[in-house]
């Protein structure tokens, strides 16, 4: 299905698809438990169409180096795969190689004001006041519209830690619109189920972050059995013994209790009344951990990155055929 825009006949877009699925994720350090539950599985198991993107652009508003980006690239594109991410019915590219997004970015940053990327979390935290502050850390918010525009989603599903971003791309939608003609579909910000929300085992008032420098207490997904064992029994806890779940008083043993309620499935009073005492509950959540990573880890051993790189050229050719036309209406109504 097709339509076409209200600034020049001709320039066909493809119409919004609700059942469109849109999600990227970035390079900047080597994927966590936390990475996984909140995004690989919740991506592997949705249903309709999705275009799942490693949006190594982004990792490059900070201080980056060039070999360890490609690297960690391509291990990420690696473990879409190896975590269930079909390739045959999804559509897995890397940003870089869909060349629309830079393209509408520029249209974007014309679109927007100093004020307003001022105004962003990610600025103000990471970068203003900084004379080395890269350029690209301000506009990034105009890159990070281009992503979600090109792909005329009609829902993006967002945490609160990213619903500025989608604020201001609704925003910059509507005003491009209505300064220069319909282009692009505002979307509708909505709020996905609670993903378990995993905390560092040694700081679990901290989340568990990719680039968290206390990585004792960070569960990478290609981490050795041995190892995510070790870093469990070492999990920060308390003085008592019995099993509770109380996230203000006791962090760390409501930490321990909800991944593995998010790796088994199932609530947190089914694990507090599977496990007597502190030291019950730290083996089971090494058999869930074990359990839910290591099929993962023998399909990303047993690929072939040959393979991965195919499933990632195809997808961009399809990425490349939905944004292409989107990016041609809008240079278009803005008089390019």
């Amino acid at each position: 299905m097709t339509e076409t825009t209200a600034t020049e006949p001709g320039i066909p877009v493809t119409a919004p698809d609700p059942a469109r699925r849109l999600s990227l994720l970035t390079p900047s350090g080597s994927l966590t438990l936390g990475n996984y539950l909140g995004a690989l599985r919740p991506i592997r198991d949705s249903a309709g169409e999705g275009f799942y993107g490693i949006c190594n652009l982004q990792a490059m508003t900070t201080e980056h180096d060039p070999a360890t980006l490609r690297a960690r690239t391509d291990e990420l594109a690696m473990i879409m795969v190896a975590a269930g991410v079909d390739p045959d019915r999804n559509s897995l590219f890397r940003q870089s190689e869909v060349p629309a997004h830079l393209g509408l970015q520029y249209l974007l940053e014309c679109t927007a004001t100093m004020g307003e990327f001022g105004r962003m979390i990610q600025y103000k935290d990471k970068g203003r006041g900084r004379p080395e502050t890269r350029v690209s850390l301000f506009t990034y918010p105009a890159l990070m519209a281009a992503d979600i525009l090109l792909y005329r989603a009609a829902e993006v599903p967002v945490g609160e830690d990213q619903r500025q971003h989608v604020e201001i791309t609704r925003d910059l939608a509507i005003r491009f619109n209505r300064r220069y003609g319909e282009v692009f579909v505002v979307p509708k910000v909505i709020n996905p189920p609670v993903a378990a929300r995993v905390m560092n085992l040694q700081h679990p008032a901290e989340k568990m972050g990719k680039s968290n420098d206390a990585v004792s207490g960070v569960l990478f997904l290609l981490d050795p059995p041995d190892v995510i064992t070790r870093k469990i029994k070492r999990a920060v806890t308390d003085s008592e013994r019995e099993v509770g779940h109380d996230p203000v008083r006791r962090p760390g043993v409501s930490n321990l209790i909800e991944i593995a309620a998010g790796c088994r499935g199932c609530s947190i009073e089914t694990v507090v009344a599977d496990h007597p005492d502190l030291g019950s509950l730290k083996q089971g959540v090494i058999d869930a951990v074990l359990a839910e990573l290591e099929p993962l880890q023998r399909a990303y051993r047993s690929l072939d990155k040959a393979d991965v790189d195919a499933y990632f050229a195809a997808g961009a050719e399809r990425a490349r055929a939905v944004t292409e036309p989107v990016l041609a209406a809008a240079r278009q109504a803005i008089g390019l």
